[in-house]
């Protein structure tokens, strides 16, 4: 029971992130979701995609009704996002999970990093 409410909050906060700084999240969920909940990497990752869609349908729908959303931009990216999807996942699942958990890591560090700089 606590722990399906700590699944809840998680999604609660994270959806509140997502859709407030427009941040994906993954860099919430997946971290969380490792550390706080002892989920193996790969694990994570697809957990997190499969949360994250109803979030950004959500989202997208709140935004779209105040015309906050760029249609075309968002269909073009799509067609790259897919594609990149297949080989991204493709590519993860093939990778040690210790390896893309520091790989994942890495990434946010660099983001941040750049995030602070500019």
């Amino acid at each position: 029971m606590i722990e399906a409410l700590g699944f809840v909050v998680l999604g609660l906060g994270t959806g509140v992130l997502a859709s407030t700084l427009g941040v994906g999240g993954g860099i919430i969920f997946v971290p969380a979701l490792v550390v706080f909940f002892g989920f193996e990497q790969h694990v994570a990752q697809g957990t997190s995609l499969a949360v994250i869609l109803p979030t950004a349908i959500v989202g997208t729908y709140l935004h779209s009704k105040r015309g906050r959303v760029e249609w075309r931009v968002a269909l073009l990216v799509a067609v790259g996002g897919i594609v990149g999807g297949l080989l991204g996942a493709a590519g993860a699942l093939a990778l040690d999970p210790d390896l893309l958990r520091r790989l994942f890591a890495a990434l946010l560090v660099v983001i941040a990093i750049r995030m602070f700089s500019s």
